[in-house]
């Protein structure tokens, strides 16, 4: 009777210490990342891969993911804290580098290539598209300073158009509001993102004549970063954040555009598929998604050539001082 009752007390010690330990596996610990992306656009389509397919959640990441409308706002977000990582063009970081900030902020990823912007014409044009015909014309641009809005004049200018001479040129329009703007019948041509741009064309309220993405060059156009203090105390979830996103970006490059469309959908769910299929094949075809997340040196200094054009760049500024590329080449490096 002894031996019996021991037995039943060791068997059931025996499955409580198996279940304690099957529990602590169970739940694995993560760590809480909060993203500012400066819009919502199919442009950022590896960003929503790596949260739908999980590739935060693998690397122990709980990322929170909210939209910051405008680069200034995205910005500000960042440097009060209210967000860890923001998703914005590299040119923000600069303007922080030449006010003269003791805590830079720092480019540690790039998700996009090109510009994400297409010319939008409230008209359709018969024939080839001849850039010549937007003199004299209304023109729905972007804010002063930020990089849709020195991209697209620096294209303009190639094209022997200037901005501010040439063109009855708009610019007082918040960023969100650009849009239901030119639906309204604000100008004759506009700067617009995907899907919007595709969905306009659907509904005959605009037709997409040119890629400012094309024309503009390759340039770190949408980036992740934070400050340097921030990556001080958490370099190794910058780097788990930099392996998702990099695998991300290698699903994305292998899967077609409709399985990428079918991922993201959640993110848009007012945009029928075949238009998101449609954005994401636009843009993978002009190269716009960046296969890897290392900032490219001639890339970055084709960057600060379109801030100079543009008016907005005190002084060149060498990459190493707001670019930290010892992540991505880490990322790349485990996953080639």
């Amino acid at each position: 009777m002894f031996i019996k009752r021991y037995s039943v007390l060791v068997l059931a010690l025996i499955l409580l210490i198996a279940g304690a330990l099957s529990g602590c596996g169970g739940s694995k610990e993560t760590t809480k990342v909060r993203i500012g992306e400066v819009t919502r656009s199919v442009f950022y389509a590896p960003q929503y891969v790596a949260l739908e397919k999980g590739f935060f959640k693998d690397e122990g990441l709980d990322v929170e993911l909210q939209t910051t409308a405008g680069g200034d706002k995205t910005m500000t977000a960042l440097l009060s804290g209210a967000i860890d990582v923001a998703l914005v063009g590299a040119e923000t970081s600069i303007y922080v580098y030449q006010q003269g900030a003791e805590d830079p902020v720092m480019n540690f990823a790039q998700l996009t290539q090109r510009d994400g912007t297409f010319l939008v014409s409230r008209e359709e044009i018969s024939g080839d598209f001849e850039w010549e015909g937007l003199k004299n014309s209304v023109f729905l641009g972007q804010r002063k300073g930020g990089m849709p809005q020195m991209a697209g004049e620096f294209t303009l200018k190639k094209h022997g158009i200037d901005p501010h001479a040439d063109l009855e040129l708009i610019q007082n329009i918040e960023f969100a509001n650009i849009a239901a703007a030119f639906a309204s019948g604000t100008g004759q041509y506009v700067q617009l993102f995907e899907p919007q741009a595709s969905i306009f064309e659907r509904e005959g309220k605009g037709h997409v004549v040119a890629s400012f993405g094309t024309e503009s060059g390759r340039l770190p156009y949408t980036v992740f970063m934070t400050k340097g203090s921030y990556i001080n105390k958490n370099k190794e979830n910058v780097q788990k954040f930099t392996n998702a996103i990099h695998k991300a970006q290698r699903w994305v490059q292998e899967h077609t555009p409709e399985e990428t469309a079918r991922t993201i959908a959640p993110y848009f769910k007012d945009t029928d598929e075949d238009i998101l299929i449609s954005s994401v094949k636009r843009y993978l075809e002009q190269g716009s998604y960046a296969e890897s997340p290392v900032l490219e040196e001639e890339a970055w200094n084709n960057l600060l050539d379109i801030m100079e054009s543009a008016g907005e760049l005190k002084e060149r500024v060498e990459p190493a001082k707001v670019v930290d590329n010892s992540f991505a080449k880490a990322a790349v490096k485990a996953n080639p």
